[in-house]
């Protein structure tokens, strides 16, 4: 097994059956332990909290110094470990507070209890633990905490841009979602990367423009608390989209200061935002502790296009946090967003290169579109019997969807071109989960089980129509699709001995679709109705040598969903297509100060999804197969100044088509992003960002090239008690770039029926400069 989790390439080229035998073995490795026999303990428990809110802080590192391994608190900021008999030093630390030590007793089969309260600190690599994780799976939360603190996150795109390794290009106007790159993938808007906020899914199942689409415009950066992010399909608790990964975004339950902001930059741009509390210190439904705020954003631009782009966004969140008791919290959560605008679209480079528009113009300036989300949440989170915690949360999401594109110009049409309408109409999404999480003590050893359970159903009307400057002229296709999926889970954690542990885990999808034709005079629609269950198996390792070192290995079987359209249309078409992934690698220190994570990994795909822009379909281009390396490194350079890096390196074939056409289009080879951040004393901020993408094969047969770029980005700051004061420059250097690229065939006025196959795309933002100014109150 282990020659196979060091060799990913041949672990997914085996299919599953090695994942599928290494659970067995595992599960039979779990039965020997809970029957083992071993010395006697102690138990230490207890809850952290934030001194100034008195709020649970979750995930922070709990260890004993002198010993391997350690702990991380829960879901209500409880933890427990266990010790033979002695004097210990309690060390607990978070990054973004002060670590702290206390000095306890341990007896055999006693229990001794300790309380810690955090205070604030500034950012110090020097108290960071490379096993300070609430979950095992989640070794690149360290990464993403620094991140929260070092990267500036001005907006909805910045925040994708906190998972390590991931890149966004946005080709509508800055009102689409935005086109994802991550681990050798053109994931286009998510179909092969899961993104949820608060526990509300974002992708988008059987939508109007892409299978996965997910639009994260919603999210107000000033409120984000943090991201948990997970590369590949390791972890049981995420099922359809997470193949290449999954980021988990959270918003803060409590606000410490109310803010106003106002930001103006060049293209007529404008940001105001205000986020307040909203109970002041008084109580709404129980006398513990209690917090409320709203927060509401308004966002306007004309961009850098030749025609002005007209986008209007509004974001409005309300967020309620409380104790109902010391053993019960409730979350509540609503929020609405509206965005609408106008977009140039990708520009045919023939087109600039003759001189007939520029590289900001336009050969259709009628394409955009409109869209809405309303957003509710209620998550209740219960002590039960001996520690165990048990979640509970529903959502609600009401969406619409309205995009106007022209991606072939003349090619269909000559007369009247070849615009379309993609809408989707009135979705409802109703969705729960469940968790129940608890810890068994085997001896000396501790067995951690979650059980989870959930159910999410979308009931849409989505359509495909010929459109003429916005004007719908007639029916390509139009139907109800009712898509439901129900799934459950069992993740079992075992430390085998005090410096190794082993998680095993098996998740359960099952999906139903349903899919009815709304115009009877439309023959490129169908009606229809299937379903299908798939099984996911985990297994993962994680040796700890210390504190400051931690190897791992992992591997797992995952999927992502495919058009409900597409499924009950084609019966060859695979309707879960399988992912198979694992990997090897390290989270370590070298020095206090510098953090490093990095690892080698694998992922085979069943089918590759592909999106057609002329037809707003989505193809099936056949297996693939991925391996690559990841890096990342965050370093404490100076009490004052911070480094930042990530290094990835990708190569990715399709597996079913000769040498020389099997290039995976626009999949990514090389990328990395990072920068240097001053943080002084006296609220003086700054930092020189960097990112940088390869060129790579924009077609199968690598005869057209995406090109790379290299940008610069700066960001800077002062903040002092009641305001701060700032600015941004994006692409310091005012390079000529191209963001958003494509193979497209299209046709423009003079050409021959068949135009021209040649590359598309969306420039990159010129040297573009923003100032800011906030108020706390």
């Amino acid at each position: 097994m282990f020659f196979y989790l060091l060799c990913p390439a041949r672990l997914v080229g085996a299919g599953g059956r090695m994942v599928r035998l290494a659970l067995v073995g595992s599960l039979w490795l779990l039965t020997m332990a809970a029957h083992a026999q071993a010395p006697q303990n102690g138990t230490i428990r207890g809850i952290v909290r934030d001194s100034a809110t008195q709020k649970p802080i979750v995930g922070a590192s709990v260890r004993l110094d002198g010993l391997a391994n350690g702990a991380a608190t829960d879901a209500v900021g409880n933890f427990h470990l266990h010790a033979p008999a002695g004097t210990y030093s309690l060390v607990v630390s978070y990054l973004g507070f002060a670590a702290t030590t206390r000095r306890v007793m341990v007896g055999t089969n006693e229990t001794a209890t300790v309380n810690i309260g955090l205070v604030t600190a500034a950012l110090n690599l020097d108290e960071v633990s490379v096993t300070q994780n609430a979950d095992l799976n989640q070794t690149l939360s360290i990464i993403g905490r620094v991140d929260k603190q070092l990267r500036p996150t001005n907006s909805a795109q910045d925040l994708l841009r906190l998972v390590p390794g991931l890149f966004i290009a946005q080709h509508a106007g800055g009102g689409k979602a935005e086109q994802i790159f991550l681990r050798g993938f053109d994931i286009d808007h998510g179909t092969d990367f899961a993104v949820s906020i608060d526990g509300i899914p974002v992708n988008m199942v059987s939508h109007a423009h892409g299978q996965g689409y997910a639009d994260f415009h919603f999210a107000i950066p000033e409120v984000v608390e943090a991201v948990n992010v997970y590369k590949g399909p390791y972890t049981a608790r995420f099922g359809d989209f997470a193949t290449a990964g999954a980021g988990e975004f959270t918003t803060k339950n409590e606000i410490k200061q109310s803010v106003a902001r106002l930001e103006v930059g060049q293209f007529d741009t404008f940001r105001g935002l205000v986020v307040a509390d909203v109970l002041g210190g008084r109580h709404l439904f129980s006398k513990q502790k209690e917090s409320a705020y709203v927060a509401a954003e308004y966002y306007f631009t004309n961009a850098y296009f030749r025609s002005p782009q007209h986008l209007k966004r509004f974001n409005g969140l309300a967020k309620y946090n409380g104790l109902l008791s010391e053993r019960t919290s409730l979350t509540l959560l609503g929020s609405h967003f509206t965005s609408n605008w106008d977009a140039s679209g990708q520009v045919p480079d023939r087109a600039v290169r003759d001189g007939r528009i520029s590289r900001f113009g336009a050969i259709d300036d009628t394409e955009g579109g409109q869209t809405d989300r309303t957003n509710a949440t209620a998550k209740l989170t219960t002590i039960v019997g001996d520690d165990a915690v048990l979640t509970n949360q529903v959502y609600y999401s009401n969406y619409n969807f309205n995009l106007y594109s022209n991606f072939t110009f003349l090619l269909e049409d000559e007369e009247n071109g070849d615009q379309i309408r993609q809408r989707d109409r009135g979705r409802d999404i109703y969705g729960y989960t469940g968790t129940y999480e608890h810890t068994t003590e085997l001896g000396a050893r501790t067995l951690k089980s979650t059980v989870g359970v959930g159910t999410r159903l979308d009931d849409t009307e989505v359509g495909l129509f010929r459109s003429i400057r916005r004007t719908t002229t007639d029916t390509t296709s139009l139907a109800h699709v009712y898509e439901q999926n129900v799934n459950a889970y069992l993740d079992e954690s075992l430390t085998l001995t005090d410096r190794l542990t082993l998680n095993a885990a098996v998740r359960y999808d099952h999906f139903f679709f349903r899919v009815k034709n709304q115009r009877a005079e439309v023959t490129d629609s169908i009606s229809g109705q299937a379903d299908k269950g798939i099984v996911s198996p985990k297994l993962n390792l994680y040796y700890t040598v210390s504190p400051r070192l931690q190897f791992f290995a992992r591997s797992g079987l995952g999927f992502h969903s495919n058009d409900a359209r597409g499924v009950v249309r084609a019966t060859t078409q695979r309707i879960l297509p399988r992912a198979t992934g694992a990997e090897v690698g390290a989270t370590f220190k070298v020095g206090p100060r510098i953090l490093v994570n990095m690892a080698v990994w694998g992922l085979d795909l069943q089918n590759e999804l592909v999106y057609v822009g002329d037809a707003g379909i989505v193809e099936i281009t056949g297996r693939t197969r991925r391996i690559g390396t990841d890096f990342a490194v965050r370093a404490q350079l100076t009490d004052r100044l911070y480094l930042d890096a990530d290094v990835n390196y990708n190569y990715g074939r399709l597996r079913d088509e000769p040498d020389g056409a099997n290039r995976i289009p626009l999949a990514p080879t090389f990328t990395s992003i990072g920068g240097l951040t001053y943080r002084a004393a006296n609220g003086l901020n700054g930092s020189l960002r960097y990112r940088a993408l390869d060129s790579r094969p924009a077609i199968e047969d690598n005869s057209i090239r995406a090109l790379g770029y290299g940008l610069f980005d700066v960001v800077a700051s002062y903040t002092q008690k009641r305001y701060q004061v700032g600015f941004t420059i994006e692409n310091l250097l005012n390079r000529n770039w191209n963001e958003a690229q494509f193979a497209t065939q299209s046709r423009l006025p003079g050409e021959g029926p068949d135009g021209v196959e040649e590359l598309h795309y969306t420039p990159g933002t010129p040297f573009y400069l923003k100032g800011n100014v906030s108020v706390f109150f």
